[in-house]
């Protein structure tokens, strides 16, 4: 028989028992779309957390105040044991390094804002000029906070977009005096969206000179140091020369954390590829299930159509071709599942991307390859007893129907 007489004899086969058909098409099809969907989410996670970590800024060392022997994106990279401040000082002191580019002294509070009878308790971010360098932002309006030396506290603000609209709605921003606390402070730029960073709307801060911060914290001390280095390769020298800076000044105490946006993705990529590699063998087990129902049905089949087998041999098919046939029906079982599965699971992670637009679920090349090869696999080895099965039964008796 032709490959054409094959494939013929197999979709006669499927119309001739729609249910079962149907059955073994829904098993391989469900296992394949929990495979693509479940490794979708396992990437929209990471890219997810990529992202945040990205919007930080490239070649960025992040140094905190404390000694910790173990460094991360947990708890402690926002809240430490201080046994010495850092100061502007020794931000300062950091640009005499050849690796280091830019520094951005950061200081963080929550103070209330208010214009006229408008008020409102808004996160409070002081730091230098350089820092919209650093983070890659953009002002929608006016200019950002001014060069200079950082120890003098300007009385100047800038705004994001969302305290903007709620503190002078369609009135003009620029040039208007705000009330920061207990201090006042005049508007002369409006960022652009920034959207959430580590999750924090950058849309709802206000930005002030780092010295005119620790006046209204009242605190000398900074809350981090961001450090962009000259180049990626830079990267290594730089830590090693800020750690180093910041000893001699600490009279001879190392106790400071200098941190890497390389090193806590590189902790977040090893999270989920293991997360991502699980969910995937655990969907993958409906696959086997799905080849373990296609060799119970193919079992079926071969006690129902012994007759027909029978009579193929009766007018001289061999082995080979009985065996032929019933792995092509095993094969395209298999291989239309899971094509319908990659449907669903297409049409699934569009549905997970409509209902959380904040991620972006498009799975893996290499989990779709998996488990089309993984199904088409099963579909195969599962069906393999069953064709010798049919392939062995003796014409005179399966004509007989014994």
């Amino acid at each position: 028989m032709k490959l054409r007489d094959i494939v013929s004899f197999s979709f006669g086969a499927f119309r001739g028992n729609r249910v079962r058909t149907a059955l073994v098409l829904v098993a391989t099809a469900i296992g394949v779309a929990a495979v693509v969907i479940l490794t979708a989410l396992g990437e929209g996670a990471r890219t997810y957390v990529t992202s945040e970590f990205a919007s930080l800024g490239s070649n960025l060392l992040i140094v905190l105040p404390g000694r910790s022997e173990t460094a991360g994106a947990g708890p402690a990279m926002f809240v430490a044991e201080t046994p010495r401040d850092l100061t502007i000082e020794d931000a300062q002191a950091l640009l005499r390094s050849p690796h280091v580019n830019r520094i951005a002294p950061l200081n963080v509070g929550s103070v209330p804002v208010s214009f006229r009878q408008r008020d409102r308790d808004v996160p409070v971010l002081g730091t230098t000029s350089e820092w919209i360098e650093i983070r890659h932002w953009t002002m929608d309006q006016g200019v950002f906070l001014p060069a200079g030396d950082p120890t003098t506290a300007n009385a100047v603000a800038v705004l994001g977009a969302k305290v903007r609209d709620e503190l002078f709605g369609s009135e003009p921003a620029l040039g208007e005096w705000i009330r920061l606390g207990d201090r006042r402070f005049r508007v002369i730029g409006i960022l652009s969206g920034q959207g959430q960073s580590i999750g924090m709307s950058m849309d709802e801060v206000v930005m002030v000179p780092v010295a005119s911060a620790q006046l209204l914290f009242n605190s000398a001390s900074l809350f981090r140091i961001f450090v962009e280095t000259r180049s990626r390769d830079d990267m290594p020298e730089a830590k090693q020369d800020v750690i180093n800076t910041i000893r001699a000044r600490h009279q001879g105490e190392e106790d400071v954390t200098v941190i890497s946006q390389d090193a806590v993705l590189a902790t977040f990529d090893k999270i989920f590829d293991a997360l991502t590699y699980t969910v995937a063998a655990i969907a993958s087990i409906s696959l086997v299930v799905s080849g373990i129902l296609i060799m119970n049905v193919m079992l079926v089949v071969v006690s129902q159509r012994t007759a027909e087998i029978g009579l193929l041999k009766a007018l001289g098919a061999p082995r080979v071709q009985i065996l032929r046939l019933f792995l092509a029906e095993a094969l395209l079982l298999s291989l239309f599942g899971a094509v319908v599965g990659l449907s669903i699971g297409a049409i699934g992670c569009i549905g997970l991307g409509q209902a959380f637009p904040a991620l972006s679920f498009e799975p893996p090349a290499w989990a779709v390859a998996a488990a089309c090869f993984v199904a088409i696999g099963t579909g195969l080895l599962f069906g393999v007893l069953p064709a010798r099965r049919a392939a062995r039964l003796d014409p005179v008796q399966a004509l007989s129907r014994r």
